[in-house]
């Protein structure tokens, strides 16, 4: 009976309305905090992925399940003991969910940023957009001697600014307590991170955040700021670049390269054929060469069957946990930051509370 509850719980807990206002209260400046403030520092202490080893264990445990039901199959008739050992499957699957939701997954259902900063309702204009992208041209070629000259830190989290930055900038999104960065990780994930050309993740079950190998030095500070941005508690993709842009706006040369590093190439995928070579023709040869370099870091590694189904099954996981627009959040942090207030220096204004 306990087993049935909790997969029952599991369940309603996946598919009852949550109040977006309650979440927010309890869970993404409540509760979800205090978890990650004592989570992360541990799996920042240990040398090794903490989801590697979560995978490790769960593949045995499945493959255990596995042979057991095949054993018992063939040692008699009766049904019962497989259906069983099924449900013990069930059990644990629904215990890993309900973990997932308690130590990060309720932030899918947080009071979303537009109502919380002062936004401007409807899609920016096509020539807005390439605006920013010009600007993001011009930023790169002003900032693009000084960033190379400075170099990048081999491990973002060793960067004091940058991670003085992500405290400033969480400051100012909200009254939480400020989230603790975490420092890049190998995994044994990295060869899939290269074949289906994905930058980083957290690990929500640790509150780790794990890289991809081949990322770029100019890459790593937004990589990184970005996954800060998740252990934050910001879910959505386009908030959490959105932080993670933020964050390195207010950092040193290198990191703000690498904001409008990645700004210019979201706002280049956002804009048709004459937009990008308006952008191109704005853009220098130094951070050209950069741009050229991380397509062929990517046309390099990526397996197109895996690159492709990898984001299928990540677009089907985000719209399950109520982010409707899927993998196309992505692109939704152009129009966020260009509809959001800001004050000077790139300083969000937030709303009033009622």
């Amino acid at each position: 009976m306990i087993r049935l509850l909790v997969i029952g719980l599991a369940v309603a807990a996946g598919l009852a309305p949550v109040s977006p206002t309650l979440v927010e209260r309890w869970f993404s400046t409540g509760l979800y905090p205090a978890i990650q403030r004592h989570l992360t520092p541990i799996s920042n202490a240990l040398s090794f992925a903490v989801l590697d080893l979560l995978m490790v264990v769960g593949c045995v445990a499945v493959f255990a399940v596995v042979v057991r039901v095949g054993f018992l199959a063939r040692r008699t008739p009766r049904i019962w003991p497989i259906v069983r050992l099924l449900g013990n499957l069930a059990f644990l699957a629904a215990v890993v969910y309900l973990a997932f939701l308690v130590l990060w997954g309720f932030n899918y259902r947080r009071v979303p940023m537009d109502a919380r900063l002062l936004v401007e309702q409807g899609a920016p204009s096509s020539q807005a957009v390439t605006d920013l992208g010009i600007e993001a041209g011009a930023q790169l070629n002003a900032l693009y001697d000084e960033a190379h000259q400075l170099g990048w830190a081999e491990d973002p989290s060793d960067d004091e600014g940058l991670r003085a930055a992500f405290v400033s900038v969480q400051r100012t999104l909200s009254d939480a307590p400020p989230a603790e960065a975490g420092r890049l990780k190998g995994s044994l994930l990295g060869p899939y991170f290269r074949w289906a050309s994905i930058d980083g993740m957290i690990n929500p079950l640790g509150l780790e955040v794990l890289a991809n190998p081949d990322l770029l030095p100019f890459e790593r500070p937004f990589v990184a700021a970005h996954e800060w941005s998740h252990l934050a508690g910001y879910a959505d993709e386009s908030e959490a670049s959105f932080v993670g842009w933020l964050t390195c706006m207010h950092a040193g040369v290198p990191a703000r390269y690498s904001a409008w590093l990645f700004l210019y190439a979201q706002v280049a995928n956002e804009v048709d054929a004459a937009g990008r070579d308006r952008l191109a023709s704005a853009l220098g040869a130094g951070p050209h060469g950069d741009l050229q370099a991380v397509a062929e870091r990517v046309q390099r590694g990526q397996w197109p069957v895996v690159r492709d189904a990898g984001w299928q099954v990540y677009d089907q996981y985000l719209k399950a946990n109520r982010v409707e627009e899927g993998v196309r959040s992505y692109g939704a942090v152009v129009t966020l930051i260009l509809r959001t207030r800001f004050e000077p220096d790139w300083a969000p204004v937030r709303r009033v509370a009622d």
